[in-house]
C-alpha cells in the first residue's frame, strides 16, 4: 500500500509542478476537490475549485517559476484519503528570493479520481 500512495503523490506533484511553471489555475484547481480548503501563501482560506483558481489567478505574473519538492512523505491513512507532507523549494528566476515553504496536502478519492482536499503551506524558518 505504502508504493500506491507514493505514486498517486507523486503523479500529483508532477501536474501540480507543470501547472506552476505556467500559473495555469485552471489546471492546478482540477487537482482540488470541489470542497478543498487551502491555506496558501497570504492569510486568506480559499474554498473549492474556483478559490484555488482565484488564488493561482492572483498570484504575480512571473517569468519562469518553478516548484520542486523535497522530503516528500505520503500514507495512506484509508482506502480513499492519502496524508502527504513535503518540503517545496520555489525559484521565480530572481524576480524574488528563492522560498522555502513546508506543505502538506490531504488527498480523497473523489468521482474515481484523486484529488487535494485540504493544502496547507507554512513557513518553514521557526516562528516560535
Amino acid at each position: 500500500m505504502p508504493e500506491q500512495a507514493d505514486a498517486i503523490v507523486s503523479a500529483i506533484i508532477a501536474k501540480w509542478c507543470a501547472g506552476f511553471a505556467s500559473l495555469d489555475a485552471a489546471a492546478l484547481a482540477a487537482l482540488y476537490s470541489k470542497n478543498a480548503f487551502f491555506f496558501g501563501s497570504n492569510p486568506s482560506l480559499y474554498r473549492g475549485r474556483d478559490g484555488v483558481a482565484a488564488y493561482f489567478n492572483g498570484l504575480p505574473r512571473w517569468r519562469s517559476p518553478s516548484a520542486v519538492f523535497s522530503e516528500v512523505r505520503a500514507a495512506q491513512a484509508s482506502p480513499d484519503l492519502i496524508n502527504m507532507a513535503a518540503i517545496i523549494s520555489f525559484d521565480l528566476a530572481g524576480e524574488r528570493e528563492p522560498l522555502e515553504v513546508k506543505m502538506s496536502w490531504v488527498i480523497i478519492r473523489e468521482e474515481g479520481d484523486w484529488k487535494i482536499v485540504n493544502h496547507h503551506a507554512s513557513s518553514k524558518a521557526p516562528l516560535i
